[in-house]
């Protein structure tokens, strides 16, 4: 029987792995991430399970490597620059194949930025996650529940494809407390085999060998276009996002992770005051659900975008809309949170045929649109 308990969101995100068959932990302290591993280091010895601070960073995504490679559930977790620090290490577990659950609790950047909530990692995430021709799944949860309740289907996703997949959460979201049901613990030795993994083979299979190095140009190509095929796959499977009041909504907002929270209840007031308001809210960032937004262009007159960036995602649903309607753009950065109120008026703003691109401080500064 799952078990209902008030949980931070970087613990749900601990424990849901533990629960999803992940014994296997590499990572660095750094804020507002570090309750996830410092959990896993409470639970880890307990279950016969691996945890290890690395030196660094760096070290820490080649042991996620290693431990993938043998074939066993493994995660990391980090925050933006600690990320940053990784991005080599996942580019080459792209290059090889290998799946694994990385999590990301925003903080504002760039640099060292500030410990407060983000979303301007989104192009790292979706766009350069590492190095080259290479993507991994995202995932964006918007509530604690939904932060334990991706990972399970992250790991699942990342053995199906073999690919490192990323869970995309930010600094409000792991520090925030909600109740949260748990699923029951999986045994892992029920999982489905890995014939590639580096397990020993006695002779009974082929020698595996887990590498991303490719010196042989058209070997390469070959590998990356096998590569694609897969992501072409995922992209036509595994979008997914909840649509909300869209089936009559004159203006479509599309927020993300906690803005989507803010984003609702923007919408609900909208709603009372006669304006038409929808959200689509994206689950998946890569794929990018485009699949929803095209299903209510035909029927909404604009879409607002808000986010806790100075316009990365907006950029998606930009190219999706292709010029059929006008896109607007409202958000706070640098952990500044936009309030419900601020949603609201920018929807009467776009309800009413403006076409705004605005940050409030900005804003501030020049007087007026952007």
């Amino acid at each position: 029987m799952s078990e209902k308990v008030l949980m931070k969101g970087n613990e749900a995100l601990a424990e849901a792995a533990i629960r999803a068959g992940c014994k296997h932990f590499f990572g660095y302290p750094i804020t507002p991430q570090t309750e996830l591993a410092a959990y896993m280091a409470k639970r880890m010895p307990k279950i016969g399970g691996t945890y290890l601070q690395a030196e660094s960073e760096v070290a820490a995504i080649n042991m996620v490597y290693g431990a993938s490679a043998a074939g066993v559930r493994v995660m990391t977790s980090s925050s933006s620059p600690g990320v940053s620090l990784k991005q080599e290490g996942i580019s080459y577990m792209i290059g090889a194949d290998l799946p694994a659950l990385i999590i990301n609790v925003q903080r504002g950047g760039p640099g060292l930025g500030g410990i407060q909530p983000s979303q301007a990692d989104y192009w790292q995430a979706t766009r350069a996650t590492g190095h080259g021709d290479g993507h991994a799944i995202v995932f964006a949860p918007s509530t604690v529940q939904e932060m334990a309740d991706l990972v399970a289907l992250a790991f699942d996703l990342g053995d199906k494809y073999r690919t490192p997949v990323l869970v995309l959460a930010d600094g409000l979201l792991g520090q925030m407390m909600e109740p949260v049901e748990l699923p029951e613990p999986i045994d892992a030795a029920s999982l489905p085999a890995k014939p590639w993994a580096l397990s020993g083979h006695g002779d009974a299979r082929p020698h595996n060998i887990a590498n991303s190095l490719q010196l042989v140009a058209q070997n390469l190509e070959d590998s990356i276009l096998r590569r694609l095929e897969r992501y072409n796959t995922i992209r036509a499977e595994e979008q997914r996002s909840e649509s909300y009041l869209t089936e009559d909504a004159d203006v479509v907002l599309v927020a993300y992770g906690a803005v989507a929270r803010i984003a609702k209840s923007a919408i609900n007031k909208a709603r009372a005051e006669g304006i038409k308001a929808g959200l689509i809210r994206p689950i998946t960032l890569w794929p990018y659900p485009t699949q929803a937004i095209e299903a209510v262009i035909p029927r909404a007159k604009a879409f607002l975008v808000s986010e806790f960036s100075t316009g990365q995602m907006v950029e998606d649903v930009r190219l999706t809309v292709n010029g059929r309607r006008p896109v607007s753009f409202f958000a706070h950065t640098g952990g500044v949170v936009q309030t419900p109120a601020e949603v609201l008026e920018a929807l009467r703003r776009v309800n009413a045929g403006e076409e705004i691109n605005l940050i409030p401080f900005q804003s501030k500064l020049t007087g007026g649109q952007q």
